[in-house]
Parts: C-alpha cells; sequence; structure tokens
C-alpha cells in the first residue's frame, strides 16, 4: 500500500513547476546568493497545514453555526453573575470566551460539517493578475489541520454523551476565568468558576455515581477547546455573512443590546 501523501504525487510535480517559473520571475531582481531553486529544497509534507478549506454545505451549515451562536450569547446573558461584572470585565470574557463556547455549543446542538478544499487555482489568478492582497486575503484561512483539531474536539464531547446540565455548569468554567488579564473583579470570578467546577463535579456524581473518571475526562476534553483559534471558527463559519464587519463588535452589541 502506497502511504505516500498526495503532495508528491506524480500529478502535482507536473503543476508545481508552472507557479514556479511565474514566482520565479517575480523574484528575478533579487541577489543571486537569496535566490532558490524550489527543485533544491528538500520536500516536506505540509499537506494538512496548507490545504485551505471551506465548508461543503455553507447554506445549511452557516444557519445552525448562527443558531448556536445567538444561543452562546443569550446564555451569557442570562447568568445573574455575569450580570453583576464590570462592563469592561464582560467585555474582556466574553473575547477569551466566545470561541470556546460556541464549540461546546456545536457540540451540544450535535453540529456536524463538512468541508471542501478551497479551489486550488486562486493564488495562480493573483499573480497572473498581478493584483495586490487586499486585508481580507491576509486574514488566517481555515486549514484542514485546523478543522481536523475542531472535528476531533467535537467527536470528543459526543463521546461522553454530556447532560444539558453537565453542558451548563462546564459552560460557567470557561466563561468565568480569572487569567483573563486586566479584569477589576478577578478574585469574585475565581469563585464563581470554582462554584462552577464544583457544581459540575457534583451533578457528574449524580448522574455517573460509578464513573470516577468522568470529571478528570470532561474537564481533559474540555482544555481541547484552547488550542482552537477564533479566527479559524470565524473565518470558517461566519466570514462569508458578515462581510467585512468584525465579528467581535458584533457580539458586544448583542451582548449588550445595543
Amino acid at each position: 500500500m502506497d502511504n505516500r501523501c498526495s503532495c508528491s504525487s506524480n500529478s502535482d510535480r507536473l503543476l508545481n513547476p508552472i507557479l514556479y517559473n511565474i514566482l520565479s520571475q517575480m523574484d528575478s531582481s533579487r541577489p543571486s546568493q537569496d535566490h532558490f531553486s524550489y527543485s533544491s529544497v528538500p520536500h516536506r509534507c505540509n499537506c494538512e497545514v496548507r490545504r485551505t478549506v471551506c465548508l461543503k454545505r455553507p447554506s445549511e451549515t452557516y444557519k445552525e453555526a448562527s443558531a448556536v451562536l445567538v444561543k452562546t450569547i443569550h446564555f451569557m446573558k442570562n447568568l445573574p453573575a455575569f450580570n453583576q461584572l464590570p462592563p469592561s470585565d464582560q467585555c474582556a470574557l466574553l473575547k477569551s470566551c466566545w470561541a470556546p463556547l460556541f464549540i461546546l455549543g456545536l457540540a451540544q446542538e450535535h453540529v456536524d460539517f463538512e468541508v471542501t478544499d478551497v479551489p486550488a487555482d486562486s493564488m495562480l489568478k493573483k499573480i497572473l493578475l498581478n493584483r495586490q492582497e487586499s486585508p481580507e486575503i491576509e486574514r488566517e484561512q481555515p486549514t484542514m489541520a485546523g478543522v481536523s483539531k475542531l472535528k476531533s474536539c467535537l467527536k470528543k464531547f459526543w463521546s461522553l454523551d454530556l447532560s444539558p446540565k453537565e453542558y451548563a455548569y462546564l459552560k460557567g468554567t470557561t466563561i468565568f476565568n480569572p487569567d483573563v488579564p486586566d479584569l477589576k473583579a478577578s478574585l469574585f470570578i475565581e469563585g464563581l468558576q470554582q462554584e462552577a467546577q464544583h457544581a459540575l463535579s457534583e451533578v457528574v456524581q449524580l448522574l455517573h455515581p460509578g464513573n470516577q473518571e468522568r470529571f478528570a475526562r470532561i474537564l481533559l476534553t474540555a482544555s481541547m477547546l484552547q488550542g482552537i483559534t477564533p479566527s479559524l471558527i470565524t473565518e470558517l463559519f461566519f466570514r462569508p455573512v458578515i462581510g467585512q464587519a468584525n465579528l467581535l463588535e458584533l457580539l458586544i452589541d448583542m451582548l449588550f443590546g445595543r
């Protein structure tokens, strides 16, 4: 069985010189000692890192993702303890936790999705047209590596089969993060996080009395949330919907009902 990745296939070797020749002409003004021959550079497989992807069924997934995001903000707004915090702390916590909370929402709602490769000729077209890259293009594009992390995280949560109460208290531990910089009420927030963790532990013991490892497994799975960037979530699920708008600013407007 041939385990080589697709990037080392003969078809790619035939296509690469086209792009290489164009890039070589663009870089011809560089000093010779700085000019590399692409063929002399050892091949290193970065397929998962480099492959940019987009949603396979965008209209359907955008609708589901938007519904989860609205529920996420409503969950925060309906927490009395959160509403007692200074507005600046609310904004700081929102900035820190909206993406992890959204992923927990995807898991709770069992939102599954598929991705497909972004058309490979887009970069070649830009070079041929000699167009300057816009700020939009400079944004971090969703990659297969990032999506794989996200889907792996979702599958872990689905395998735990959390109850609504477990999800609720886990979200509480995620929202009330005392390690967020420049909080005015960090001690109060630390106490709220401890209360949420204690409540989560109690409900786990109540629902799964014979499973002594479940609480630790939930916290371990939740740690995976930090490895998924907000930019991945934004660009994959919301950029085509909001255009050039700043998603965080939109979330703050939703939170404060502006």
